[in-house]
């Protein structure tokens, strides 16, 4: 156990990566079951993500999958990271959270997002426009205004059962969204723990502007990346390959793509390019054995202060990917790591 580690509370987030022979109905149903799985092992909170027509990732609509996972588990607080507010209007937002909230009340947050989506195509089939991006401030103050009934936008026109009822929002950001969230006095998620320098200075610029808020008194810095705990150094860095290839694949060809095992992978012949992506992606992350990681992470915890580590490791073997999570709860001390 890592005392320094065991001071920043130790969340996951699951993006639903489908996998070569398993389609995206069971990677949806594989992501309930890891929740259930992490709950068990005292994990903080729980995070599912929001991306559209890609072909590697099942997980298009967060705050139904989210619906399914709190109602599979009973402590650990579930949420999204994030919803990309752009994408929708805030009121549908709220409303949404606000049902969330009333089903399972005291467990979910509101991890919120500014991206839009990343190719013309879609951008068209959700309605929206990069520069629906450019206002994120105004669409987030119209939102947390959904909830207080403060928002003004729309007179007389009240998001039910979202008014009233608190649930904690968290701005996932890197540099200018760090700016937003310190005005707004949220709580902060930044990656990628691979871009150390910019995320710390990021973090620092966060705190110096952050001003304290209805949401939050004071600043709250989740840091997050790739974790990854094995028996040995090879046995992380092979939970590493399928997600680096599917970077590489994205690269190169413009899709991202499911993952696939590490032994498939091994026979690929790759292009220089292809390969060069590759071997980046396999970079930087926090993995190795448990006394490499430990060592790795109590850094990286330190340079940061960081008040949460949100671990946002994918991989093909599922039962891989979950004895590192046991591992990553054993270093942190989890209550119910041992068990």
């Amino acid at each position: 156990m890592s005392s320094v580690i065991a001071s920043a509370r130790l969340s996951v987030l699951d993006r639903s990566r489908t996998r070569e022979g398993h389609e995206g109905p069971e990677a949806l149903r594989d992501t309930v079951r890891l929740a259930q799985e992490l709950e068990a092992l005292g994990y903080h909170r729980f995070w599912v993500s929001e991306h559209h027509s890609v072909p590697g990732v099942a997980g298009s609509a967060p705050t139904v999958l989210a619906s399914a996972v709190a109602a599979a588990t009973s402590t650990i607080r579930v949420g999204t990271g994030g919803v990309m507010l752009p994408n929708h209007q805030p009121l549908v937002v709220a409303e949404q959270f606000g049902v969330l909230e009333s089903l399972f009340p005291g467990r979910i947050d509101m991890g919120l997002g500014r991206s839009v989506g990343f190719t013309d195509g879609i951008r068209r089939a959700l309605g929206r426009d990069k520069k629906d991006a450019e206002d994120f401030a105004g669409q987030l103050e119209e939102l947390l205004g959904w909830f207080t009934g403060e928002q003004t936008a729309h007179p007389q026109v009240h998001a039910r059962p979202a008014e009233g009822l608190r649930v904690p929002p968290y701005l996932l950001a890197t540099g200018e969204g760090a700016k937003i969230a310190a005005e707004a006095g949220l709580p902060l998620v930044i990656g990628d723990i691979r871009g150390r320098d910019r995320m710390l200075t990021a973090v620092d610029r966060y705190r110096q502007d952050f001003r304290p808020s209805a949401w939050s008194e004071r600043p709250y810095v989740v840091i997050a990346g790739t974790v990854a705990v094995a028996a040995t150094e090879e046995e992380a860095r092979r939970l590493l390959m399928p997600e680096a290839w599917s970077l590489s694949y994205s690269r190169t060809h413009g899709v991202f793509p499911p993952l696939v095992p590490p032994e498939r992978i091994e026979e690929l012949t790759m292009t220089a390019k292809q390969r060069e992506f590759y071997e980046s992606g396999l970079t930087g992350h926090i993995a190795g054995t448990e006394q490499q990681v430990t060592e790795a992470l109590e850094a990286v915890v330190k340079d940061s202060a960081a008040d949460e580590v949100l671990v946002t490791t994918s991989t093909y073997d599922r039962e891989a990917l979950l004895d590192s999570f046991r591992r990553l709860a054993r270093i942190a001390g989890l209550t119910s790591a041992d068990a």
